[in-house]
C-alpha cells in the first residue's frame, strides 16, 4: 500500500514539476512543439530515476510512473506555451 502511495505521489510530482517547467522555462524553446518530446522527456526521467529502485519501497514501477508523470506534464505544458 505504502509503494502505490508513493508511485501515485511520484507521478504527480513528475507531472506538476515538468509543466510549471515546460511553460515558465521552455516556452519560447522550438524543440518542444516536437511530437515526440514528451516521450523523450519521458523515457530520460524515468531512466534517471530506475537507480532509485534499489530502494526497498520504491520500484520500477514507481520510475516508470515518475516517466509517465513527467510525460504528460510536458504535453499538458506546452500546450500553455506561444507558438
Amino acid at each position: 500500500m505504502i509503494g502505490l502511495l508513493i508511485g501515485v505521489d511520484a507521478a504527480g510530482g513528475g507531472f506538476v514539476a515538468a509543466r510549471q517547467f515546460v511553460s515558465r522555462r521552455l516556452r519560447f524553446v522550438d524543440a518542444i512543439h516536437r511530437p515526440a518530446a514528451p516521450i523523450i522527456a519521458g523515457v530520460g526521467a524515468a531512466a534517471l530515476a530506475a537507480p532509485i529502485a534499489l530502494l526497498p519501497l520504491v520500484t520500477l514501477g514507481t520510475a516508470i510512473a515518475f516517466g509517465v508523470g513527467v510525460a504528460g506534464g510536458v504535453a499538458s505544458g506546452r500546450r500553455d506555451t506561444p507558438g
